[in-house]
């Protein structure tokens, strides 16, 4: 796991020295060595800090050039399957020179071009520089994993291109884009291509990107999507969980290949629960587990880990918080670049400092939710639909506008707010945040005039909605349709970019074996809508896995993860930090709701993930209106 930075010119020389400075604003990415190579002609510079994973040595320095130094190439993330890769490539007449999977990966790419990306099991964002020849011009190739692990920034223009792996390793001050902040406010993360800094985009998921640098054509495309849903007939839970575990055995495997100690983030909850029982399975000695304790909290799930991890016998380490607060928000501030509402940033970056004091590479339980139904949103639309199935969209969207009116934070105004568009929807229109109508109060006259001007085709202010409606139609029917537009949304843009953050703060490298593109496809191409949720439960595949792995007697019932009781913890450092970070807040926000949302705080409305989300926008346009600091 590594931090990746470079940057074209199609005019100006390069300093080499400012790059420099920018890779090493990575360097808590990658702590164990530092690279620069420039091109020939000098109009591309590729730099590198690397968190040492895989061959230990120099050999696996970067930036890395191919025998004739026509391919160079700086990799962040890693490629599991490296090791049957270099036997195949080996047989193709490829000589190595290292252990490495980046050496792998740059030999896949000369045998093999983009097409390689199709026999990666891995997560990676990866640049590289191919100098041409005399049938085909310069380039430079970006190219993002599957499903999104691992992030990648970029800013195009007539002066050249520049890349990242974080947005503050870009030049700035950056001027905010209102279309990202309109996504913000309603869905609590920036997704897809978009990014709050004006004119920096971010490669999707599942995408690469070509530079030509003799036209300077710039041409995105997708290589990857999830496979249409073709269920099996007449697959039962046991079929799918035989499957499932097979696929989940071999990914684990995979991912504690390394040459560095390895653990598990061990939240208490049923994925985490899953993949430290089948790493204490997988022979490769005592695994240590790792969770976060609150004790008294409704949401404290330490007691579970505990059990889970004495099954075991791992060796367990829990760090415990006993009294709430958010000035821990304020020690996360370098990490605050583009804005991310997910609270549960913080405990995620407690446990991942806490593993990193042992090892150097944990496995978590991210994915396993949106493949396999867990959440209960799943549930909830089957109960409505059966409710309100029959009722006319007309009387619904009534309704809806109705309790839209009421102040934010009122008991049942979400739950009704969502139902606008019938039981499918409500994941689209039951936003934490701000819902559209909550956008109309907080954000000025002008800002609102903008965004029904600049993105009209795009749904004005619901071009946030409109995205999710988008992926939700995708889907064939109504689970099928939740949990795509889960995966497409807020597992990339929100769950992944706070493990990447929480885990890359510490140098540690955190790996999702839910999300080996095997059993994603699995998953979604031929397991039954039904084993996901339906009249016979929900997660029905999850806990056969449970009981077949777990011990017995574990209750799986509720989901948590590493999460706070942010309502609590809001009422007790909310003012002081309202205080400090309000005028930073950017222009668009209307000052005048905030105290609406404090004073509604304070008489018991729900609104502590809207206040949070303002207060990390706030820290985020601090960063963003100067220059980020490096992370200390």
């Amino acid at each position: 796991m590594c931090g990746i930075h470079g940057a074209v010119t199609f005019g100006e020389p390069l300093d080499l020295r400012r790059l420099a400075a920018a890779r090493d604003r990575l360097a808590h990415r990658g702590p164990d060595d530092a690279g620069l190579w420039q091109s020939p002609d000098g109009r591309v510079v590729l730099t590198h800090r690397r968190l040492s994973v895989i061959d230990l040595s120099a050999g696996g320095h970067q930036p890395m050039l191919d025998a004739d130094g026509r391919l160079a190439i700086v990799f962040n993330g890693e490629i599991y399957n490296f090791e049957a890769l270099r036997t195949e490539l080996a047989a193709l007449g490829h000589a190595f020179r290292t252990r490495s999977d980046t050496e792998v990966l740059l030999a896949a790419w000369r045998a093999w071009g983009i097409d390689c990306v199709q026999r990666l099991n891995g997560m990676f964002a990866f640049a590289i520089h191919d100098g041409g020849d005399a049938g085909s011009p310069p380039r430079l190739h970006l190219v993002r994993d599957r499903v999104g692990k691992k992030p990648l920034y970029y800013r195009s223009d007539q002066a050249g291109l520049s890349f990242a792996s974080e947005l503050k390793a870009l030049p700035g001050p950056h001027a905010l884009d209102l279309r990202a902040l309109n996504h913000y406010l309603a869905l609590g993360y920036v997704p897809g291509a978009h990014c709050i800094a004006q004119g920096v985009r971010k490669l999707p998921p599942g995408h690469h990107a070509t530079l030509d640098l003799r036209s300077g054509r710039l041409v995105v495309e997708r290589y990857w999507t999830l496979p249409a849903h073709r269920p099996i007939a007449g697959m039962t839970v046991q079929d799918a969980a035989d499957h499932a575990q097979a696929l989940l055995e071999d990914s684990v495997r995979l991912r504690l290949v390394s040459d560095v100690p390895t653990g598990v983030l061990l939240s208490g909850g049923l994925d985490s629960s899953l993949i430290a029982a089948l790493a204490a399975r997988s022979g490769n000695g005592r695994i240590r587990t790792f969770t976060f304790g609150q004790p008294g909290s409704a949401l404290d799930e330490a007691g579970r880990a505990a059990q889970v991890a004495r099954h075991f016998d791992t060796e367990h380490h829990e760090l415990t918080v006993d009294a709430p607060s958010l000035g821990l928000l304020e020690r996360l501030q370098p990490l605050i670049d583009e804005p991310l509402a997910d609270s549960s940033l913080i405990p995620s970056w407690l446990v991942c400092g806490l593993a990193r004091t042992e090892v150097t590479v944990a496995l978590g339980g991210d994915g396993g939710d949106e493949l396999f139904g867990g959440y209960g949103d799943y549930a909830q639309a089957l109960r409505d639909h059966r409710r309100i199935g029959r009722v006319p969209r007309p009387v619904l969207r009534a309704l809806a506008g109705l309790a839209a009116a009421l102040p934010a934070g009122v008991r049942g105004r979400n739950r009704l707010a969502a139902l606008r568009g019938g039981a499918g929807e409500a994941i689209v229109w039951g936003s934490p945040y701000f819902d559209a109508a909550l956008r109309r109060r907080i954000l000025a006259p002008d800002a609102l005039a903008s965004l029904r001007a600049s993105a009209p085709d795009a749904g004005g202010l619901l071009e946030p909605e409109a995205g999710l409606l988008a992926l939700s139609d995708t889907g064939s029917g109504m689970i099928d349709a939740m949990t795509r537009t889960h995966f497409g949304s807020i597992l990339p843009d929100d769950f992944l970019v706070k493990v990447d953050r929480a885990s890359m703060a510490h140098a540690l490298e955190l790996r999702s074996p839910m999300l080996d593109y095997r059993l994603v496809e699995f998953a979604f191409r031929d397991v039954p809508e039904a084993l996901k949720a339906g009249p016979a439960g929900t997660r029905l595949v999850q806990h056969e896995l449970a009981r077949r792995l777990l011990p017995a007697g574990a209750d799986f019932s509720h989901k948590q993860g590493f999460s706070i009781p942010l309502d609590d913890w809001m009422r007790a450092d909310g003012e002081r930090l309202f205080e400090r970070w309000s005028p930073k807040l950017p222009a668009p926000v209307e000052r005048r709701e905030l105290r609406a949302l404090l004073d509604g705080l304070h008489a018991g409305r729900a609104n502590g993930a809207r206040l949070y989300a303002l207060l990390v926008l706030a820290i985020a346009s601090d960063n963003l209106a100067r220059d980020f600091a490096p992370l200390a």
